[in-house]
């Protein structure tokens, strides 16, 4: 991972190529959250994962939409609401593993009431 370090039970759970399937989202919102005692530019992040700044702003955007992030000009950070996180990040999870037993679905047959709320 592009900030260097990630917990140790998350590294003993993982499967050995977990880390390199993140897509640019999961990487932006598990560096905010990993860095959730700072505000950061999108360039900044751009930078330090890796990404151009023009996908880091759209998906950040797309992020504050579903209030997952925050927003003062022109820095970032990762909401606040660590119960929306959570749901979040299992929501992820259950899509994930959904794709993985059964392929690639349409996302309105997985949606539920809990994806409502976290859009």
């Amino acid at each position: 991972m592009s900030s260097g370090a990630i917990d140790i039970d998350e590294f003993e759970d993982a499967d050995s190529d977990e880390f390199e399937e993140r897509n640019d989202t999961e990487r932006i919102v598990l560096f905010l959250d990993e860095h959730d005692d700072r505000a950061w530019k999108a360039a900044t992040i751009a930078e330090r994962l890796g990404l151009e700044t023009d996908a880091v702003s759209a998906i950040l955007s797309r992020l504050k939409g579903r209030r997952l992030v925050r927003h003062k000009r022109p820095y970032w950070a990762i909401t606040d609401d660590k119960e929306r996180l959570q749901s979040a990040y299992r929501l992820h999870r259950q899509h994930e593993g959904s794709n993985d037993q059964s392929g690639e679905e349409r996302l309105d047959a997985l949606r539920t009431d809990e994806m409502d709320d976290v859009q």
